[in-house]
Protein backbone atom coordinates (compact mmCIF):
# COMPACT_ATOMS: atom_id res chain seq x y z
CA UNK A 1 0.00 0.00 0.00
CA UNK A 2 2.46 2.47 -1.16
CA UNK A 3 2.03 6.11 -0.89
CA UNK A 4 2.62 8.36 -3.53
CA UNK A 5 5.74 10.02 -1.97
CA UNK A 6 3.82 13.97 -2.72
CA UNK A 7 1.73 12.89 -0.29
CA UNK A 8 4.08 12.69 2.43
CA UNK A 9 5.01 16.35 3.05
CA UNK A 10 7.04 15.21 5.98
CA UNK A 11 9.15 12.87 4.23
CA UNK A 12 9.99 15.17 1.36
CA UNK A 13 11.26 18.09 3.95
CA UNK A 14 13.40 15.17 5.76
CA UNK A 15 14.56 14.78 2.42
CA UNK A 16 15.43 18.45 1.58
CA UNK A 17 17.31 18.94 4.76
CA UNK A 18 18.86 15.27 6.37
CA UNK A 19 20.56 17.11 9.29
CA UNK A 20 19.75 17.95 12.81
CA UNK A 21 21.08 18.78 16.28
CA UNK A 22 19.91 15.47 17.25
CA UNK A 23 18.09 12.78 15.81
CA UNK A 24 15.71 10.95 18.47
CA UNK A 25 14.45 7.30 16.74
CA UNK A 26 11.03 6.34 18.63
CA UNK A 27 8.00 8.13 18.40
CA UNK A 28 6.44 6.47 21.74
CA UNK A 29 5.21 8.48 24.62
CA UNK A 30 9.31 8.65 25.68
CA UNK A 31 10.58 9.38 22.45
CA UNK A 32 7.68 12.51 21.64
CA UNK A 33 8.56 13.77 25.27
CA UNK A 34 11.95 14.16 24.26
CA UNK A 35 11.47 16.35 21.14
CA UNK A 36 9.09 18.39 22.85
CA UNK A 37 11.60 19.15 25.90
CA UNK A 38 14.42 19.57 22.93
CA UNK A 39 12.59 21.81 20.85
CA UNK A 40 11.51 23.83 23.92
CA UNK A 41 15.21 24.39 24.17
CA UNK A 42 16.05 25.80 20.84
CA UNK A 43 17.35 22.63 19.53
CA UNK A 44 17.18 21.52 16.29
CA UNK A 45 15.59 17.88 16.82
CA UNK A 46 14.25 15.34 14.36
CA UNK A 47 12.29 11.91 15.49
CA UNK A 48 11.69 9.02 12.97
CA UNK A 49 9.66 6.39 13.81
CA UNK A 50 8.72 3.29 11.87
CA UNK A 51 5.12 3.00 12.58
CA UNK A 52 2.75 5.82 13.36
CA UNK A 53 3.23 7.37 16.80
CA UNK A 54 3.07 5.65 20.31
CA UNK A 55 2.09 2.31 18.18
CA UNK A 56 4.50 0.22 19.86
CA UNK A 57 4.98 -0.47 23.33
CA UNK A 58 2.90 2.89 24.61
CA UNK A 59 -0.20 1.89 22.39
CA UNK A 60 -0.58 -1.13 25.42
CA UNK A 61 -0.73 0.74 28.57
CA UNK A 62 -2.99 0.11 31.15
CA UNK A 63 -4.63 3.58 30.94
CA UNK A 64 -3.32 4.98 34.43
CA UNK A 65 -1.01 7.52 35.72
CA UNK A 66 0.18 6.33 39.02
CA UNK A 67 3.15 6.24 42.04
CA UNK A 68 3.44 2.60 41.22
CA UNK A 69 2.35 1.50 45.21
CA UNK A 70 3.78 -2.06 44.98
CA UNK A 71 7.00 -0.71 43.84
CA UNK A 72 7.96 0.62 47.66
CA UNK A 73 8.19 -3.51 48.79
CA UNK A 74 11.13 -3.44 46.07
CA UNK A 75 12.95 -0.45 47.78
CA UNK A 76 12.60 1.75 44.79
CA UNK A 77 11.38 5.40 46.66
CA UNK A 78 12.85 7.15 44.56
CA UNK A 79 10.85 6.03 41.68
CA UNK A 80 7.55 5.96 43.87
CA UNK A 81 8.16 9.69 44.75
CA UNK A 82 9.06 10.37 41.10
CA UNK A 83 6.07 9.07 39.74
CA UNK A 84 3.70 10.42 42.56
CA UNK A 85 4.91 13.97 41.52
CA UNK A 86 4.45 13.59 38.01
CA UNK A 87 1.39 12.26 38.50
CA UNK A 88 0.22 15.14 40.23
CA UNK A 89 1.86 17.14 37.96
CA UNK A 90 0.05 15.87 35.32
CA UNK A 91 -3.11 16.54 36.77
CA UNK A 92 -2.49 20.04 36.05
CA UNK A 93 -0.70 19.90 32.93
CA UNK A 94 -3.47 17.59 31.37
CA UNK A 95 -6.37 18.01 33.05
CA UNK A 96 -8.24 16.95 29.86
CA UNK A 97 -7.16 13.49 29.81
CA UNK A 98 -5.50 12.89 33.22
CA UNK A 99 -8.08 12.81 36.21
CA UNK A 100 -8.40 11.55 39.88
CA UNK A 101 -8.81 7.76 39.85
CA UNK A 102 -10.38 6.21 43.14
CA UNK A 103 -8.58 2.69 43.71
CA UNK A 104 -9.76 -0.02 45.89
CA UNK A 105 -8.01 -2.91 46.93
CA UNK A 106 -9.69 -5.72 48.41
CA UNK A 107 -8.10 -7.94 51.19
CA UNK A 108 -8.79 -11.06 52.43
CA UNK A 109 -5.99 -11.79 55.14
CA UNK A 110 -4.56 -9.58 57.86
CA UNK A 111 -1.06 -10.27 58.12
CA UNK A 112 0.08 -12.07 54.93
CA UNK A 113 3.03 -11.00 53.37
CA UNK A 114 4.45 -9.38 56.63
CA UNK A 115 7.29 -12.11 56.71
CA UNK A 116 7.77 -12.14 53.03
CA UNK A 117 7.95 -8.38 51.91
CA UNK A 118 11.06 -7.44 54.25
CA UNK A 119 13.10 -10.23 52.99
CA UNK A 120 12.00 -9.27 49.25
CA UNK A 121 13.07 -5.97 49.89
CA UNK A 122 16.62 -7.47 51.19
CA UNK A 123 16.84 -9.50 48.04
CA UNK A 124 15.71 -6.76 45.84
CA UNK A 125 12.71 -8.07 44.58
CA UNK A 126 13.38 -12.17 44.57
CA UNK A 127 11.56 -14.63 46.67
CA UNK A 128 8.28 -16.31 46.03
CA UNK A 129 5.39 -14.07 45.53
CA UNK A 130 2.77 -13.14 48.58
CA UNK A 131 -0.86 -12.38 48.68
CA UNK A 132 -0.72 -8.80 50.73
CA UNK A 133 -2.63 -8.41 53.69
CA UNK A 134 -3.99 -5.71 55.72
CA UNK A 135 -1.16 -4.83 57.73
CA UNK A 136 1.12 -4.13 54.66
CA UNK A 137 -1.02 -2.67 52.57
CA UNK A 138 -1.58 -0.33 55.26
CA UNK A 139 2.12 0.66 55.98
CA UNK A 140 2.59 1.15 51.93
CA UNK A 141 -0.50 3.44 51.81
CA UNK A 142 0.71 5.17 54.36
CA UNK A 143 4.20 5.70 52.71
CA UNK A 144 2.84 6.44 49.57
CA UNK A 145 0.20 9.21 50.86
CA UNK A 146 3.66 10.62 52.90
CA UNK A 147 4.96 11.15 49.33
CA UNK A 148 1.83 13.52 48.12
CA UNK A 149 2.68 16.26 50.88
CA UNK A 150 3.76 19.31 49.40
CA UNK A 151 1.81 19.93 46.71
CA UNK A 152 0.00 16.70 46.24
CA UNK A 153 -3.07 16.84 44.35
CA UNK A 154 -5.34 13.76 45.40
CA UNK A 155 -7.08 13.20 49.12
CA UNK A 156 -5.36 10.33 51.78
CA UNK A 157 -6.29 6.74 51.57
CA UNK A 158 -9.23 5.04 53.47
CA UNK A 159 -9.47 1.48 55.08
CA UNK A 160 -12.93 -0.14 56.01
CA UNK A 161 -13.54 -3.65 57.85
CA UNK A 162 -15.72 -5.97 55.78
CA UNK A 163 -19.36 -4.19 56.62
CA UNK A 164 -18.58 -1.39 54.99
CA UNK A 165 -16.94 -2.10 52.30
CA UNK A 166 -19.98 -4.58 51.22
CA UNK A 167 -21.95 -1.64 51.75
CA UNK A 168 -19.70 0.54 49.18
CA UNK A 169 -19.24 -1.87 47.10
CA UNK A 170 -22.39 -4.77 47.23
CA UNK A 171 -20.91 -6.77 44.22
CA UNK A 172 -17.62 -7.48 45.84
CA UNK A 173 -16.68 -11.10 47.51
CA UNK A 174 -18.16 -11.91 51.01
CA UNK A 175 -15.19 -13.18 52.24
CA UNK A 176 -13.38 -9.51 51.79
CA UNK A 177 -12.18 -8.82 55.42
CA UNK A 178 -11.18 -5.14 54.62
CA UNK A 179 -10.93 -2.81 51.75
CA UNK A 180 -8.23 -0.10 51.02
CA UNK A 181 -9.20 3.12 48.95
CA UNK A 182 -6.36 5.80 47.47
CA UNK A 183 -6.29 7.67 44.75
CA UNK A 184 -4.13 7.51 41.89
CA UNK A 185 -4.83 8.78 38.68
CA UNK A 186 -6.76 8.17 34.98
CA UNK A 187 -5.50 8.70 31.27
CA UNK A 188 -8.59 8.13 29.27
CA UNK A 189 -6.94 8.70 26.21
CA UNK A 190 -3.35 7.95 26.43
CA UNK A 191 -2.58 8.52 22.30
CA UNK A 192 -4.44 11.75 22.22
CA UNK A 193 -2.35 12.94 25.32
CA UNK A 194 0.52 11.44 23.27
CA UNK A 195 -0.61 13.84 20.00
CA UNK A 196 -1.04 16.99 22.48
CA UNK A 197 2.50 16.40 23.19
CA UNK A 198 3.72 15.87 19.98
CA UNK A 199 2.21 18.72 18.83
CA UNK A 200 3.80 20.94 21.29
CA UNK A 201 6.97 19.76 20.18
CA UNK A 202 6.17 20.31 16.87
CA UNK A 203 4.92 23.79 17.13
CA UNK A 204 8.71 25.18 18.39
CA UNK A 205 10.62 24.08 15.64
CA UNK A 206 10.31 20.36 16.32
CA UNK A 207 10.42 17.78 13.22
CA UNK A 208 8.95 14.26 12.99
CA UNK A 209 8.20 11.53 10.75
CA UNK A 210 6.43 8.77 10.70
CA UNK A 211 6.50 5.62 8.67
CA UNK A 212 10.03 6.57 8.60
CA UNK A 213 12.28 3.58 10.33
CA UNK A 214 16.43 3.94 10.92
CA UNK A 215 17.59 0.43 9.40
CA UNK A 216 21.48 1.23 9.47
CA UNK A 217 24.52 2.99 9.66
CA UNK A 218 26.49 5.14 6.85
CA UNK A 219 29.79 7.21 7.26
CA UNK A 220 28.62 8.32 10.61
CA UNK A 221 24.86 8.79 9.61
CA UNK A 222 21.93 7.02 9.97
CA UNK A 223 19.90 5.62 7.36
CA UNK A 224 16.24 6.07 7.30
CA UNK A 225 13.78 4.88 5.08
CA UNK A 226 10.43 5.10 4.11
CA UNK A 227 8.32 2.82 5.03
CA UNK A 228 5.63 3.87 2.02
CA UNK A 229 7.96 4.12 -0.86
CA UNK A 230 11.25 2.47 0.03
CA UNK A 231 13.08 5.55 0.03
CA UNK A 232 16.43 5.89 1.90
CA UNK A 233 17.97 9.11 3.55
CA UNK A 234 21.24 9.60 5.37
CA UNK A 235 20.52 11.16 8.11
CA UNK A 236 23.20 13.16 10.07
CA UNK A 237 23.41 14.63 13.92
CA UNK A 238 25.48 15.78 16.62
CA UNK A 239 23.98 13.16 18.71
CA UNK A 240 21.09 10.28 18.29
CA UNK A 241 18.94 9.04 21.10
CA UNK A 242 17.03 5.71 20.85
CA UNK A 243 13.89 5.89 22.14
CA UNK A 244 12.64 2.75 21.11
CA UNK A 245 11.21 0.87 24.00
CA UNK A 246 11.53 -2.52 23.77
CA UNK A 247 12.78 -2.75 20.27
CA UNK A 248 15.95 -0.42 22.09
CA UNK A 249 18.71 -3.88 21.20
CA UNK A 250 17.55 -4.07 17.81
CA UNK A 251 17.89 -0.50 16.94
CA UNK A 252 21.49 -0.47 18.21
CA UNK A 253 22.66 -3.61 16.27
CA UNK A 254 20.79 -1.73 12.90
CA UNK A 255 23.39 1.00 13.73
CA UNK A 256 25.87 -1.55 14.04
CA UNK A 257 26.15 -0.94 18.14
CA UNK A 258 25.04 -4.08 19.49
CA UNK A 259 23.69 -3.66 23.54
CA UNK A 260 22.48 -6.40 25.43
CA UNK A 261 20.09 -3.41 27.58
CA UNK A 262 16.39 -4.96 27.37
CA UNK A 263 14.57 -7.72 28.82
CA UNK A 264 10.86 -6.78 28.38
CA UNK A 265 7.69 -8.42 29.56
CA UNK A 266 4.23 -8.67 27.93
CA UNK A 267 1.29 -7.38 29.38
CA UNK A 268 -2.28 -7.84 28.11
CA UNK A 269 -5.57 -6.37 28.23
CA UNK A 270 -9.17 -7.15 27.16
CA UNK A 271 -12.01 -4.57 27.08
CA UNK A 272 -15.16 -5.73 28.13
CA UNK A 273 -19.00 -4.69 27.10
CA UNK A 274 -20.56 -6.01 30.45
CA UNK A 275 -22.82 -3.07 32.00
CA UNK A 276 -23.04 -5.30 35.42
CA UNK A 277 -19.65 -5.18 35.78
CA UNK A 278 -19.27 -1.76 35.34
CA UNK A 279 -21.42 -0.84 37.75
CA UNK A 280 -20.21 -3.08 40.21
CA UNK A 281 -17.13 -1.20 40.25
CA UNK A 282 -18.55 2.00 41.34
CA UNK A 283 -17.14 3.77 39.01
CA UNK A 284 -13.51 3.17 40.86
CA UNK A 285 -10.56 0.76 39.82
CA UNK A 286 -10.49 -2.10 41.83
CA UNK A 287 -6.74 -3.47 42.05
CA UNK A 288 -6.02 -6.26 43.11
CA UNK A 289 -2.55 -8.88 43.90
CA UNK A 290 -3.14 -12.65 43.06
CA UNK A 291 -1.15 -14.84 45.37
CA UNK A 292 1.47 -15.59 42.70
CA UNK A 293 2.49 -11.95 42.62
CA UNK A 294 0.93 -10.62 39.20
CA UNK A 295 -1.86 -7.24 39.51
CA UNK A 296 -5.14 -7.59 38.07
CA UNK A 297 -7.15 -4.32 37.95
CA UNK A 298 -10.58 -4.14 36.77
CA UNK A 299 -11.28 -0.19 35.47
CA UNK A 300 -14.33 1.18 34.30
CA UNK A 301 -13.03 3.51 31.09
CA UNK A 302 -15.29 4.77 28.26
CA UNK A 303 -18.35 3.17 29.40
CA UNK A 304 -16.66 -0.39 28.99
CA UNK A 305 -14.24 -2.54 31.69
CA UNK A 306 -10.97 -2.69 31.30
CA UNK A 307 -9.05 -5.60 33.04
CA UNK A 308 -5.55 -6.09 32.66
CA UNK A 309 -2.51 -7.03 33.13
CA UNK A 310 -0.11 -10.07 32.59
CA UNK A 311 3.49 -9.87 33.11
CA UNK A 312 4.64 -12.19 30.94
CA UNK A 313 8.19 -13.27 29.57
CA UNK A 314 8.62 -12.10 25.62
CA UNK A 315 10.59 -12.88 23.11
CA UNK A 316 10.65 -9.95 20.64
CA UNK A 317 10.60 -12.06 17.78
CA UNK A 318 6.98 -13.36 18.30
CA UNK A 319 4.11 -11.98 17.69
CA UNK A 320 2.54 -10.04 20.66
CA UNK A 321 -0.62 -11.28 21.49
CA UNK A 322 -3.07 -11.96 24.48
CA UNK A 323 -4.05 -15.43 24.60
CA UNK A 324 -6.44 -17.50 25.78
CA UNK A 325 -4.57 -18.54 28.88
CA UNK A 326 -4.32 -15.17 29.67
CA UNK A 327 -8.25 -14.62 29.13
CA UNK A 328 -9.11 -17.33 31.28
CA UNK A 329 -6.59 -16.19 34.08
CA UNK A 330 -8.41 -12.27 34.06
CA UNK A 331 -11.75 -14.35 34.04
CA UNK A 332 -10.47 -16.02 36.83
CA UNK A 333 -9.66 -12.98 39.27
CA UNK A 334 -12.82 -11.18 38.24
CA UNK A 335 -14.90 -14.11 39.75
CA UNK A 336 -12.39 -13.82 42.82
CA UNK A 337 -13.43 -10.42 43.08
CA UNK A 338 -16.90 -10.11 42.13
CA UNK A 339 -17.83 -13.86 41.93
CA UNK A 340 -21.43 -13.54 41.67
CA UNK A 341 -20.78 -11.66 38.03
CA UNK A 342 -20.69 -14.08 34.93
CA UNK A 343 -17.82 -12.86 32.17
CA UNK A 344 -17.87 -14.31 29.12
CA UNK A 345 -15.65 -14.44 26.03
CA UNK A 346 -18.41 -13.19 23.58
CA UNK A 347 -18.31 -9.61 26.04
CA UNK A 348 -15.09 -9.04 24.97
CA UNK A 349 -15.02 -6.23 22.44
CA UNK A 350 -11.04 -5.79 21.99
CA UNK A 351 -7.89 -6.95 23.02
CA UNK A 352 -4.47 -5.76 23.04
CA UNK A 353 -0.60 -6.90 24.07
CA UNK A 354 2.32 -4.89 24.09
CA UNK A 355 5.98 -5.31 25.62
CA UNK A 356 7.01 -3.02 28.66
CA UNK A 357 10.27 -1.80 27.78
CA UNK A 358 12.07 -3.49 30.92
CA UNK A 359 16.08 -3.86 31.18
CA UNK A 360 17.42 -6.98 31.50
CA UNK A 361 17.13 -9.07 34.61
CA UNK A 362 18.31 -12.47 34.01
CA UNK A 363 16.60 -14.72 37.17
CA UNK A 364 14.46 -12.15 38.24
CA UNK A 365 10.55 -12.68 38.14
CA UNK A 366 9.01 -10.06 35.67
CA UNK A 367 6.85 -8.28 38.41
CA UNK A 368 9.72 -7.76 40.28
CA UNK A 369 11.92 -5.94 37.29
CA UNK A 370 12.38 -2.23 38.32
CA UNK A 371 10.19 -0.10 36.23
CA UNK A 372 12.91 2.77 36.80
CA UNK A 373 14.71 3.97 33.54
CA UNK A 374 18.84 4.96 33.21
CA UNK A 375 20.33 6.18 29.93
CA UNK A 376 23.19 4.20 28.58
CA UNK A 377 25.85 5.88 26.04
CA UNK A 378 27.70 4.39 22.78
CA UNK A 379 29.07 5.90 19.70
CA UNK A 380 28.19 5.53 15.73
CA UNK A 381 31.66 4.44 14.62
CA UNK A 382 31.68 7.68 13.08
CA UNK A 383 32.25 8.95 16.92
CA UNK A 384 28.75 10.43 16.98
CA UNK A 385 27.39 9.90 20.71
CA UNK A 386 24.32 7.61 20.63
CA UNK A 387 22.63 8.09 24.17
CA UNK A 388 19.86 5.23 24.48
CA UNK A 389 16.63 5.47 27.17
CA UNK A 390 16.38 2.05 28.92
CA UNK A 391 13.13 1.50 31.10
CA UNK A 392 10.88 4.01 31.56
CA UNK A 393 7.20 4.62 31.92
CA UNK A 394 4.11 6.72 30.94
CA UNK A 395 3.77 8.09 34.16
CA UNK A 396 7.13 9.66 34.19
CA UNK A 397 7.43 10.13 30.63
CA UNK A 398 8.24 13.99 31.34
CA UNK A 399 10.99 13.46 33.82
CA UNK A 400 12.59 10.70 31.60
CA UNK A 401 12.59 13.43 28.95
CA UNK A 402 14.24 15.67 30.97
CA UNK A 403 17.19 13.73 32.20
CA UNK A 404 17.52 12.25 28.35
CA UNK A 405 17.23 16.55 27.50
CA UNK A 406 19.66 17.43 29.73
CA UNK A 407 22.19 14.76 28.69
CA UNK A 408 21.95 15.62 24.89
CA UNK A 409 22.46 19.53 25.93
CA UNK A 410 25.75 18.68 27.91
CA UNK A 411 27.46 16.98 24.69
CA UNK A 412 26.27 19.78 22.49
CA UNK A 413 27.46 22.01 25.34
CA UNK A 414 24.05 24.13 25.73
CA UNK A 415 22.04 25.15 28.16
CA UNK A 416 18.65 24.80 29.13
CA UNK A 417 16.10 27.60 28.67
CA UNK A 418 12.84 26.08 30.29
CA UNK A 419 11.50 23.17 32.46
CA UNK A 420 8.72 20.87 31.26
CA UNK A 421 7.64 20.92 34.70
CA UNK A 422 3.86 22.72 35.40
CA UNK A 423 3.86 23.47 31.88
CA UNK A 424 0.43 22.48 30.18
CA UNK A 425 0.20 20.24 27.52
CA UNK A 426 -2.12 20.87 24.82
CA UNK A 427 -6.02 20.65 25.54
CA UNK A 428 -5.40 21.37 28.85
CA UNK A 429 -4.41 24.91 28.75
CA UNK A 430 -7.26 26.85 30.16
CA UNK A 431 -9.03 24.05 29.89
CA UNK A 432 -12.16 24.67 32.53
CA UNK A 433 -12.72 23.21 35.64
CA UNK A 434 -15.23 24.55 36.82
CA UNK A 435 -18.93 24.49 36.24
CA UNK A 436 -18.83 28.62 35.75
CA UNK A 437 -15.32 28.23 33.39
CA UNK A 438 -17.39 25.49 31.55
CA UNK A 439 -20.41 27.70 30.58
CA UNK A 440 -18.40 30.45 29.67
CA UNK A 441 -16.00 27.99 27.21
CA UNK A 442 -19.07 26.65 25.59
CA UNK A 443 -20.42 30.09 25.35
CA UNK A 444 -17.56 31.28 23.04
CA UNK A 445 -17.18 28.29 21.11
CA UNK A 446 -20.29 26.07 20.88
CA UNK A 447 -21.41 27.78 17.40
CA UNK A 448 -23.16 26.02 15.39
CA UNK A 449 -22.54 22.64 16.55
CA UNK A 450 -24.44 23.46 19.84
CA UNK A 451 -23.54 23.07 23.10
CA UNK A 452 -24.28 19.43 23.93
CA UNK A 453 -21.59 18.59 20.92
CA UNK A 454 -19.50 20.97 21.64
CA UNK A 455 -19.27 19.83 25.75
CA UNK A 456 -18.73 16.20 23.96
CA UNK A 457 -15.95 17.26 21.81
CA UNK A 458 -14.07 19.59 24.86
CA UNK A 459 -14.12 16.07 26.41
CA UNK A 460 -12.72 14.52 23.51
CA UNK A 461 -9.91 17.06 22.44
CA UNK A 462 -9.84 19.17 25.77
CA UNK A 463 -9.16 23.06 24.87
CA UNK A 464 -8.11 22.12 21.31
CA UNK A 465 -11.78 21.15 20.56
CA UNK A 466 -12.07 24.81 19.26
CA UNK A 467 -10.22 24.12 16.33
CA UNK A 468 -12.21 21.03 15.54
CA UNK A 469 -15.76 22.81 16.26
CA UNK A 470 -14.36 25.02 13.58
CA UNK A 471 -13.83 22.52 10.55
CA UNK A 472 -16.79 21.05 11.46
CA UNK A 473 -18.72 24.34 10.94
CA UNK A 474 -16.57 24.61 7.43
CA UNK A 475 -17.56 21.19 6.19
CA UNK A 476 -20.81 21.29 4.09
CA UNK A 477 -20.54 17.67 4.65
CA UNK A 478 -20.83 17.34 7.94
CA UNK A 479 -23.19 14.06 8.93
CA UNK A 480 -22.94 11.73 11.91
CA UNK A 481 -21.59 8.75 11.38
CA UNK A 482 -24.08 5.08 11.13
CA UNK A 483 -22.01 2.93 12.38
CA UNK A 484 -20.70 5.02 15.38
CA UNK A 485 -22.64 8.01 16.18
CA UNK A 486 -20.23 9.91 18.81
CA UNK A 487 -18.11 10.64 15.91
CA UNK A 488 -19.21 12.83 12.88
CA UNK A 489 -17.50 12.86 8.78
CA UNK A 490 -16.11 16.66 9.35
CA UNK A 491 -14.37 15.82 12.71
CA UNK A 492 -12.78 12.88 11.46
CA UNK A 493 -11.83 14.29 7.84
CA UNK A 494 -10.08 17.21 10.16
CA UNK A 495 -8.28 14.50 12.00
CA UNK A 496 -7.16 13.01 8.45
CA UNK A 497 -6.68 16.68 7.72
CA UNK A 498 -4.10 17.47 10.24
CA UNK A 499 -2.59 14.97 12.58
CA UNK A 500 -0.27 12.89 10.12
CA UNK A 501 -2.69 10.45 9.29
CA UNK A 502 -1.22 7.50 6.85
CA UNK A 503 -3.66 4.99 7.26
CA UNK A 504 -6.87 3.85 8.27
CA UNK A 505 -5.59 1.99 11.19
CA UNK A 506 -4.11 5.47 12.83
CA UNK A 507 -7.35 7.02 12.53
CA UNK A 508 -9.07 3.53 14.61
CA UNK A 509 -6.12 3.10 17.10
CA UNK A 510 -5.21 6.19 17.87
CA UNK A 511 -6.86 9.20 16.88
CA UNK A 512 -10.40 7.87 18.07
CA UNK A 513 -11.49 5.84 20.32
CA UNK A 514 -13.60 3.38 18.14
CA UNK A 515 -10.78 0.39 18.40
CA UNK A 516 -11.42 0.62 22.53
CA UNK A 517 -15.04 0.72 22.43
CA UNK A 518 -15.59 -2.40 20.09
CA UNK A 519 -16.41 -0.01 17.32
CA UNK A 520 -13.66 -0.19 14.71
CA UNK A 521 -14.89 -3.25 13.03
CA UNK A 522 -18.37 -2.46 12.08
CA UNK A 523 -16.84 1.46 11.32
CA UNK A 524 -13.59 0.61 9.35
CA UNK A 525 -15.42 1.04 5.45
CA UNK A 526 -17.64 4.16 6.89
CA UNK A 527 -14.53 5.88 8.32
CA UNK A 528 -12.39 4.69 5.42
CA UNK A 529 -14.94 6.39 2.88
CA UNK A 530 -15.26 9.37 4.78
CA UNK A 531 -11.23 10.55 4.71
CA UNK A 532 -10.65 8.86 1.52
CA UNK A 533 -10.82 12.03 -0.53
CA UNK A 534 -8.63 13.80 1.75
CA UNK A 535 -5.86 11.27 1.93
CA UNK A 536 -5.99 10.67 -1.74
CA UNK A 537 -7.60 6.84 -1.36
CA UNK A 538 -8.94 5.56 -4.28
CA UNK A 539 -11.35 2.41 -4.02
CA UNK A 540 -8.80 -0.22 -4.26
CA UNK A 541 -6.84 1.94 -1.30
CA UNK A 542 -10.03 2.06 0.40
CA UNK A 543 -10.42 -1.83 -0.04
CA UNK A 544 -6.98 -2.52 1.01
CA UNK A 545 -6.57 0.17 3.91
CA UNK A 546 -10.22 -1.57 5.63
CA UNK A 547 -8.03 -5.35 5.44
CA UNK A 548 -5.26 -4.11 7.02
CA UNK A 549 -7.20 -1.97 10.05
CA UNK A 550 -9.63 -4.64 10.79
CA UNK A 551 -6.11 -6.94 10.98
CA UNK A 552 -3.97 -4.15 13.54
CA UNK A 553 -7.47 -4.13 15.30
CA UNK A 554 -7.47 -7.97 15.84
CA UNK A 555 -3.81 -8.27 16.02
CA UNK A 556 -3.39 -9.27 19.59
CA UNK A 557 -6.30 -11.72 19.24
CA UNK A 558 -4.65 -15.58 19.46
CA UNK A 559 -5.72 -16.71 15.68
CA UNK A 560 -4.56 -13.40 13.68
CA UNK A 561 -2.93 -14.17 10.85
CA UNK A 562 -0.55 -11.03 11.37
CA UNK A 563 0.31 -8.34 13.87
CA UNK A 564 0.48 -4.71 12.37
CA UNK A 565 2.45 -2.49 14.20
Amino acid sequence: MAADAAARPEWRALAERPHADVLVIGGGINGIAILRDLALQGVDVLLVERGDIVSGASAASSHMIHGGIRYLENGEFRLVHEAVTERNDLLRTAPHYVRPLPTTIPIFSTFSGVLAAPLRFLRHGTGRPHERGAVLIKVGLQIYDSFSRGGGRVPRHAFHGRRRSLQILPALNPGVRYTATYTDASLRDPERLALDVLRDGLDPGGRAVTYAAAVGEHDGGVIVRDAETGAEVRVTASVVVGATGPWTDLTNEALDEPTRFMGGTKGSHIVLDHPELLAATGGREIFFEHEDGRIVLVYPLRGRVLVGTTDLEHDMADPVRCTEAEVDYFFELVRHVFPAIEVTREQIVYRFAGVRPLPGHGDLAPGFVSRDYRIERRTLPGGTPVLSLVGGKWTTFRASAERVADRVLDELGRHRRCSTFGRAIGGGRGYPRTQRRLAQWLDAHAGAVGRTRAAALLERYGTRAAGVVAAIEADADDAALQTAPAYSTGELRHLARTERVVHLADLLLRRTGLAFEGAAVAAAREVAETVADVLGWDAARVDAEVDAAVAAVRAAEPDAASVVR
